[in-house]
């Protein structure tokens, strides 16, 4: 939307996540995002009829108010902060794309889960892996407390990291805080078990819209990196290739699959949902046991993923500028 100053505040935002992270206390538009997801739920729930067509509808109302306004609040204050000094709205642009980051937060959050199964304290281990996924943990042994953290890594460096740059190098702040808040309504919404298998439906499938192309060049940039890191990416490509479909969502076994093959393990299978057993498809063959360092080694992929996307989007960005004022 600014040009070269988004470029700028991309880049300085993406080097606030990696030295900060997401510090707690620190105000943060996704907390703003999910009060206003809460109170439209319960407003809209009110209003439309409990039926599968009432709640569908519902669900899709709040959608379209949601990405709105998450929308047109940041470009609203982007404009003003640009009007008045570039530097301004520099600052509140890095502000912004730093807050749609979460590498640093993903690795500090999943290497908690690491250190609990170093010392051999499988409650903490369960405790430290239930704040990164939604699947129930309370009877995990150590093998899937594990697993769990490498899977969710591999698949929140898509959802966490590399979509989120790919929409901020196309829109800036504003398009990143866009996706922020369809990624968030499907955290909070989409689910398939009631109350929220038809409410949710919608934020469930424009979430799966939004991330289908970003999901798809994550992995193949993932495969990279794995290789470059020194990773089997014969074994990587092999496995996406053979295993990327097997998951209910569209998106989520790209990277998991790759993450798979690249540390040679296998992922995925059954798991437990709010009580609720859900029979998920083995992602990877298992050429060896899990171990706590996979999860340190997930992160590294993460990272090297992270490290050329920026590189890559930000070539493209400033590819397109140069283009433009050719033109």
């Amino acid at each position: 939307m600014f040009g070269i100053w988004s470029l700028y505040a991309l880049l300085a935002g993406a080097l606030i996540d990696v030295l900060v992270g997401d510090p707690h206390g620190v105000p943060h538009p996704v907390v703003l995002m999910g009060k206003l997801i809460s109170a439209l739920e319960k407003l809209l729930r009110r209003v439309f009829p409990r039926t599968v067509r009432g709640e569908n509808i519902a669900g899709g109302v709040l959608w379209l108010i949601v990405a709105a306004v998450s929308f047109a609040v940041p470009a609203a204050l982007l404009m003003l902060c640009y009007h008045i000094s570039k530097w301004l709205g520099f600052g509140v642009e890095s502000i912004m794309c730093w807050q749609c980051l979460a590498a640093r937060s993903l690795c500090s959050e999943s290497m908690k889960v690491k250190k609990a199964l170093d010392t051999g304290d499988i409650a903490a281990s369960r405790r430290a892996v239930s704040m990164i996924v939604g699947r129930d943990t309370d009877a995990l042994d150590a093998n899937s407390v594990a697993r769990a953290a490498v899977e969710t890594v591999a698949e929140n460096t898509s959802d966490g990291v590399v979509a989120p740059l790919i929409y901020l190098a196309i829109g800036g702040g504003t398009l990143g805080l866009f996706y922020k808040a369809v990624n968030t309504m499907d955290s909070m919404l989409g689910y398939t078990e009631p109350p929220y298998k038809n409410f949710g439906l919608v934020p469930a499938k424009l979430d799966d819209f939004f991330n289908y192309i970003p999901a798809r060049i994550s992995a193949v940039i993932m495969l990279l990196g794995g290789g470059i890191l020194g990773f089997s990416l014969k074994n990587g490509l092999r496995i996406f290739k053979r295993d990327r479909r097997k998951h209910a969502s569209p998106n989520s076994a790209q990277t998991e699959s790759v993450m798979a093959g690249l540390l040679g393990l296998r992922l995925a299978g059954d798991a437990y949902y709010h009580g609720v057993l859900h029979r998920k498809e083995y992602i990877g063959d298992s050429l060896r046991e899990i171990e706590p360092e996979d999860v340190s080694r997930s992160n590294r992929i993460m990272f090297m993923t992270a490290f050329i996307a920026l590189l890559v989007f930000c070539g493209l960005r400033l590819a397109a500028l140069f283009l433009f004022h050719a033109l």
